[in-house]
């Protein structure tokens, strides 16, 4: 039985019955270490999946696409730009019963979806690809609020741990790896975000036959951001005894913050990042 009941035709969601989901799995979720966290298995009915993985065999060009060496052979697709069955998916898991599923289990109350699904969406890594240990970029500033939630629902059938990509959490000061997740079809990852929560993809994606790892990212907020708090990019951090490489860019831009006033560092911050800086 799906952790979330939806309507696999309407998709709507049975709101009491993703509440009680919520606050069964919330003890376990919010005691996780080193920071609140949770895996998923069976989360949506397995039509709503399928018809989003046959949707999503033809692809529109990505809005974004990623090929450095923190985040190698990247790409997103933002919802409005997918098929309509994916889309109107994407709406569900931003509607209240959702929010409220994800208020219970996680404690954080007033929880806001992004609208604009920034930086969220499908995202693909193909054959050869990963994503570095990271702590997301901490405040929209197109909204003001500040980041607080990530989930990601895997779509990537029958995938085994040698084939790569497996989602890693890591402890603060990034000595010891804590978990892994393999990537498999309908396994929903959630976790906290903050400015010392580390995760990421680090491992080469090597399927054999070629497949790209493909998952839906959806983030949300609260309305607590206020001038106490100090903005930041998404910040990569190298694994101990790795060929991880530093983000070297990042770093100068976390310079300039701390040498300049915000007014000054705001006035610079645009002209050198359309330089490349």
């Amino acid at each position: 039985m799906a952790v979330i009941s939806i309507d696999p035709d309407t998709l709507s969601i049975d709101a009491k019955a993703a509440q009680a989901a919520g606050k069964a799995a919330s003890e376990s979720y919010r005691t996780r270490k080193p920071y609140p966290h949770g895996s998923f298995t069976d989360f949506l009915p397995e039509e709503v999946l399928d018809r989003v993985i046959a949707e999503l065999k033809t692809l529109p060009e990505a809005e974004d696409s990623f090929n450095r060496p923190q985040e190698k052979l990247k790409t997103s697709y933002l919802p409005e730009r997918l098929p309509p069955y994916t889309r109107q998916l994407f709406y569900a898991l931003n509607s209240r019963p959702f929010v409220r599923y994800l208020e219970e289990l996680t404690g954080i109350n007033g929880l806001i979806p992004d609208p604009y699904f920034s930086g969220g969406g499908v995202h693909v890594v193909a054959n050869g690809g990963h994503l570095d240990i990271h702590a997301d970029f901490n405040h929209n500033s197109k909204l003001n609020l500040e980041r607080r939630l990530n989930i990601l629902i895997y779509l990537n059938k029958d995938w085994k741990a040698e084939y790569g990509g497996s989602f890693e959490i890591w402890n603060e000061d990034m000595s010891r790896k804590v978990e892994s997740y393999v990537p498999e079809y309908n396994r929903m990852c959630c976790f906290n975000t903050g400015s010392d929560t580390w995760h990421g993809n680090p491992e080469t994606v090597n399927h054999p036959r070629g497949e790209p790892r493909m998952s839906l990212a959806l983030y949300y907020y609260t309305a607590t951001w206020d001038h106490t708090k100090r903005s930041h990019t998404t910040l990569f951090r190298p694994r101990p005894g790795t060929h991880d490489q530093a983000d070297r860019e990042v770093r100068r831009l976390e310079l300039l913050q701390d040498m300049l006033p915000p007014i000054l560092f705001r006035r610079v911050i645009g002209p050198l990042r359309r330089l490349g800086f």
